[in-house]
């Protein structure tokens, strides 16, 4: 007579805190016939001890000791193949006991499939034995409550993160999330506050210790000391929108920060610069711009028209004053025709000494537009404003003259708009005197959005009716080539310079 085989559960028991086990897990317990669990070659199980007052007289107990914990191990296989070796061992212990027809429940402290040691016995049985999973509270849900502190809301983005990452990244991805869960702590906590300080969210985090049980500690996560970390500790980094410390700073510690946003894909924005968007109380901008910056509940936006920078820096500096945590948004980056030089020039009057301004850097259109035909701007090269808004027209003329006459390429802005039409064609007519009629000028317009397009044209054919506000030109000098590869046209400027062409004498 064949006996029935017996059932798998995995028995999530929650943080530590035995009133924290569910209904179902203490019934699925109290009725096993086996009850296995892990410990360290020390033998004290948290688990067993969690789960002990819901189990009963008479039932068999398999304890499963780690053969390592730490990655030092003279198995020839190292720490991986002891592991691996210790995993297939228990998974068979537990085999024989379904096989024989009982049941067994492998308790696991906090969520079985959440970064449990139940997932290694769940895929070497699940496919042999019916298997059931009950969940259990996680240790992120328990710091979250011993905080007393939402971690995200609305659209934001929680990311659960291991501590044995790489610092750069870690670094890397609590820069680009709302808020943060950092697990797996003990010997890595050194890495992490320092991935913490490097994004700029150490003084936002905070630490908790053995969440839910009578040892539990909170601390700020910089007043930690790192010789006394222990494995069931946890770093929380709650979204700036619920983050005490974020909001106290932003309401007593001013400030103006000038980003930019890059030219036109999100994909082109930095995760220093979306950092910088997402503390920020207040943004302040060109409507096309802050348009694209995502709405976040509680931030307050002033649009205005793209014709008044200096009004706009002077805003964006008393609101700073007034203790708000100021963006200054722009596209491409805010050093190149953008705001970051009307913030800091008006930042030098005065009656605004007292308040910081930082730029953070972004994409510039020059750039993207000649990424998409290869590098014509691999040599020396000129960045000029074709706008004579704020500078007379004779200016921008001698700079084109000088420039093309130095040969150097030149990455145009500003070409055209629906007030300035006939610039494109004096530009045009004046570089044909230092310039090739066969001198190779890329128009890019849109670049980085779905309106994108990008073509290149001899510089005598240039027609100043295809050239609007949203192009930005790059007039290639007498060295730049165009080649035609394996993935199409290519354009380049050499960064060696002819001695012919340096000493025409």
């Amino acid at each position: 007579m064949s006996v029935q085989h017996g059932k798998l559960w995995g028995v999530g028991l929650g943080p530590g805190d035995p009133q924290l086990v569910t209904v179902k897990a203490a019934r699925v317990i109290g009725e096993a016939d086996v009850v296995a669990f892990h410990s360290a070659r020390h033998g004290r199980s948290i688990s067993r001890g969690v789960a002990a007052a819901y189990m009963r007289d008479g039932q068999i107990e398999e304890h499963l000791v780690y053969p390592v914990t730490t990655e030092a191990t003279d198995h020839p296989g190292g720490y991986q193949g002891a592991i691996d070796e210790f995993y297939e061992e228990s998974a068979d212990r537990l085999a024989a006991h379904l096989s024989a027809g009982r049941s067994v429940v492998l308790l696991a402290e906090g969520d079985p499939l959440f970064y449990s040691s139940y997932m290694h016995m769940h895929k070497r049985l699940c496919d042999r034995f019916d298997v059931e999973v009950v969940p259990g509270v996680t240790s992120v849900s328990a710091a979250s409550a011993a905080l007393a502190t939402p971690l995200v809301e609305r659209d934001e983005v929680f990311t659960v993160l291991p501590g044995t990452l790489p610092v750069e990244e870690l670094t890397r991805r609590l820069r680009t999330t709302d808020a943060a869960a950092i697990m797996k702590l003990g010997r890595t906590y050194p890495n992490v506050v320092r991935a913490l300080r490097e994004s700029g969210r150490l003084d936002e985090a905070k630490y908790v210790e053995r969440a839910s049980t009578p040892a539990q500690r909170v601390l700020a996560a910089a007043e930690v000391d790192p010789s006394e970390v222990p494995y069931f500790s946890i770093a929380i980094v709650p979204s700036p929108v619920n983050n005490p410390v974020a909001a106290r700073g932003a309401s007593t510690t001013g400030e103006v920060v000038v980003v930019g946003l890059g030219p036109g894909a999100d994909r082109w924005t930095t995760d220093e610069v979306r950092r910088e968007l997402a503390v920020a109380t207040d943004l302040v901008g060109y409507v096309t711009y802050v348009d694209r910056v995502p709405v976040r509940p509680g931030q307050t936006r002033h649009i205005s028209d793209n014709k008044v920078e200096s009004e706009r820096a002077a805003f964006a500096l008393d609101l700073a004053k007034r203790g708000k945590r100021v963006a200054v948004v722009s596209s491409g980056d805010p050093g190149v025709f953008a705001m970051a030089s009307a913030v800091v020039e008006v930042a030098a009057e005065p009656q605004w000494s007292g308040v910081p301004v930082r730029v953070v850097p972004g994409m510039t259109a020059a750039n993207a537009v000649a990424s998409r035909v290869g590098a014509p701007l691999g040599h020396d090269y000129a960045v000029i404003s074709l706008s004579d808004r704020l500078k007379p027209w004779d200016v921008v003329a001698q700079r084109l003259s000088a420039v093309a006459a130095a040969d150097m390429a030149i990455a145009i802005y500003n070409p055209a708009s629906k007030s300035r039409t006939w610039q494109v064609a004096a530009m045009r007519d004046l570089l044909l005197e230092h310039r090739g009629p066969d001198t190779p000028v890329i128009i890019g317009r849109a670049v980085g959005s779905d309106d994108e397009t990008v073509r290149t044209v001899r510089l005598a054919d240039l027609d100043p009716a295809d050239v609007d506000m949203r192009c930005l030109l790059i007039i290639g000098s007498s060295q730049t080539t165009v080649v035609e590869t394996g993935s199409g046209t290519q354009i380049f400027t050499p960064r060696r310079y002819p001695e012919v062409a340096a000493n025409p004498s």
